[in-house]
């Protein structure tokens, strides 16, 4: 129940923030202050103006020190919950490390195969010659046994 008045009232700071941060706030300030100091010559007294103005400008300086805080708490929380991510994307950052190291090996191990059939080859050709001649002394011998 709390949580839409909250929402408003953080909205509205929100946007109050982004006002007296902006020229605007600067253009009305400066307006502000120029016709109080101004009115100052005026039949009302200087010291009415005085306290108007110190009393309007301590409650200003009271709710911008408010609305400061609720920024600063709402950017620190949003720090953490960045921090968080940082945390969770340093941590898969890690995996895939590891897992790049896993398949390097992989890597390692099928050129070390590749190299170790590249030194067979002529082996291999080798036995195979043998094989296929020994077959052809096979044949021949079977063949003068016929005949």
């Amino acid at each position: 129940m709390l949580k839409r008045p909250r929402k408003k009232i953080e909205k509205a700071s929100d946007k109050f923030v982004r006002w007296v941060g902006s020229p605007d706030s600067l253009f009305f300030h400066t307006i502000f202050f120029t016709i109080m100091i101004s009115l100052t010559f005026s039949d009302i007294g200087f010291d009415k103006i005085m306290l108007v103005l110190t009393t309007i400008v301590s409650l200003e300086a009271i709710y911008l020190s408010i609305f400061i805080q609720m920024t600063v708490n709402k950017h620190g929380k949003e720090l953490e919950e960045v921090s968080e991510d940082i945390d969770e994307i340093q941590e898969d950052v890690e995996e895939i490390e590891k897992d790049i190291d896993e398949i390097q090996k992989d890597v390692d191990e099928i050129q070390e195969d590749v190299e170790d059939i590249e030194e067979d080859k002529p082996k291999i050709i080798f036995e195979k010659i043998e094989k296929n001649l020994q077959d052809l002394m096979n044949e021949i011998s079977e063949l003068k046994k016929r005949n």
